[in-house]
């Protein structure tokens, strides 16, 4: 069995020290994607728990909430990877509502506990977050923008479950040696 009060603390640190180098603000989003089977130490989708969905999501909630970040929770492939926001989220943005609600096997105890968490919880196709934690390999890379940048912490595994963080960042266009007018080969002389 694993236990709570340290899976609640590894995602407490994981996240703050995410959140100190993503560099977030007021209004972005943030992505959780969690297997609590993963967690629990079995295989992803074959071993559920809300305890731990509940205890990861109000700990993630409790930290973002005081800093206006929002949070979205990304389901299984069993709801097409679908992700519960709220629905002042999903309005502020421009995301479009899907009709589907989560179970324990479809969607997951993560999506189920932010559910019983958010105020006005809805599931959206998808979404370009800012940043995000990735708790049991569930692949949120296609739901933060583009440049997603992996951020190193001390925590690397929540439970039994391995982690990943990423934060984003514009793209680059330009740099030391970018030029603005066509001289592919930088034959032009200065002077």
């Amino acid at each position: 069995m694993v236990d709570l009060n340290q899976v609640k603390q590894q995602t407490k640190q994981g996240l703050t020290e995410l959140l100190e180098q993503a560099h977030l603000e007021a209004g972005d989003i943030f992505i959780l994607g969690l297997s609590t089977s993963e967690v629990r130490g079995g295989q992803i989708g074959e071993d559920s728990s809300i305890e731990i969905g509940r205890a990861i999501v109000k700990t993630i909630i409790d930290t973002l909430q005081p800093l206006g970040i929002h949070l979205a929770v990304q389901g299984c492939q069993h709801i097409n990877r679908a992700l519960v926001v709220e629905k002042a989220v999903a309005k502020q943005y421009g995301l479009e509502q899907v009709m589907v609600y989560p179970q324990i096997h479809a969607g997951g105890a993560g999506q189920i506990a932010a559910f019983e968490n958010f105020k006005e919880p809805i599931e959206v196709e998808h979404i370009q977050a800012n940043a995000g934690m990735d708790i049991g390999d569930t692949a949120i890379g296609m739901q933060v923008k583009f440049v997603q940048v992996p951020v190193r912490t001390s925590v690397k595994t929540i439970g039994h479950a391995h982690t990943i963080y990423l934060s984003s960042r514009p793209k680059y266009i330009g740099g030391p040696r970018a030029k603005y007018t066509w001289d592919p080969f930088n034959q032009q002389q200065e002077g």
